[in-house]
């Protein structure tokens, strides 16, 4: 098969998108999904991902949070959360964190936190379909999932077989970074999943002495990544000393942040979700 085949096979497979709803798709009703993604790792997408999850749930919202970087889990540790997950008639119910966001990773299942998942593509798709397809997620406002960083097998999967309605980009400044993520951005548009959004993370230091600011990773592209995508620069976020401190204990939703505030108020505004007014169970 040709480059061409290749690329006409994608979007007929996007046209024909199917909701997967598995054994437990009757029980969910989840209205909007939004991925996070990034170009690399090492950006901060979970980070963001559970900042985003956070104030959503402080809007009174709904709010889950499908960890799909099953290689590098690391949103348990971010809540504070650790196994086992219990089932009820076969089917994995989600953990909850102090404010009620429902929570499944791969790590949740695993029997020691150390342990490695060396697991090729195709293991690895299976895996985050069945997080999705196995796990019952109940009522839902908001599902977000923490995409694995790149434009693997993995992204693929959950572009192609679950019903994102827009994705959120995640960079930081260095051109690398920025480049990086502008292949991400390129993929997402071809796969026809809106972007709702750019957030640049480590954006910038604030001295604690001085009050001064300072671009430890060099000059912002934020604004040349957002123009690439076609979407909004949702939120510049500063390297913030403390964040380290709260994500270690476990208590990342402790975390206040003006500009995550203000992230999600654009969201919410942008209306990018619910476009059909029906909920994400596997009945389109």
């Amino acid at each position: 098969m040709n480059s061409k085949d290749e690329i006409q096979e994608d979007k007929n497979v996007n046209e024909k998108k199917q909701y997967v709803s598995g054994e437990t798709g009757q029980n969910n009703k989840i209205k909007n999904i939004i991925a996070v993604m990034s170009g690399k790792g090492g950006v901060g997408k979970s980070f963001v991902t559970s900042l985003l999850a956070t104030a959503l749930v402080q809007e009174e919202f709904r709010v889950g949070i499908l960890d799909a970087d099953i290689t590098g889990p690391s949103i348990p540790s971010f809540f504070g959360l650790h196994g086992p997950v219990y089932s009820e008639e076969k089917k994995l119910k989600p953990l909850q964190n102090r404010l009620g966001i429902k929570i499944i990773s791969m790590n949740l299942l695993l029997p020691s936190t150390d342990q490695a998942i060396i697991w090729r593509g195709p293991m690895i798709s299976k895996a985050i379909s069945q997080l999705w397809e196995d796990v019952l997620w109940g009522e839902l406002d908001y599902l977000l999932i923490d995409l694995p960083p790149g434009t693997s097998d993995a992204a693929l999967t959950i572009m192609k077989s679950l019903p994102v309605d827009g994705i959120i980009m995640v960079t930081t400044p260095q051109s690398l970074s920025s480049m990086i993520v502008r292949k991400a951005v390129h993929m997402a548009q071809h796969v026809g999943v809106p972007i709702a959004g750019i957030i640049e993370n480590m954006s910038y230091f604030i001295c604690p002495d001085t009050g001064k600011r300072h671009y430890i990773f060099g000059t912002s592209h934020a604004n040349e990544v957002a123009k690439a995508a076609e979407a909004p620069l949702l939120a510049v976020l500063p390297i913030d000393p403390s964040i380290a401190a709260l994500c270690d204990q476990g208590k990342i939703e402790d975390f206040k942040s003006i500009e995550i505030k203000k992230a999600v108020d654009q969201i919410l505004a942008q209306k990018v979700v619910a476009k059909s007014g029906k909920s994400k169970d596997g009945n389109s």
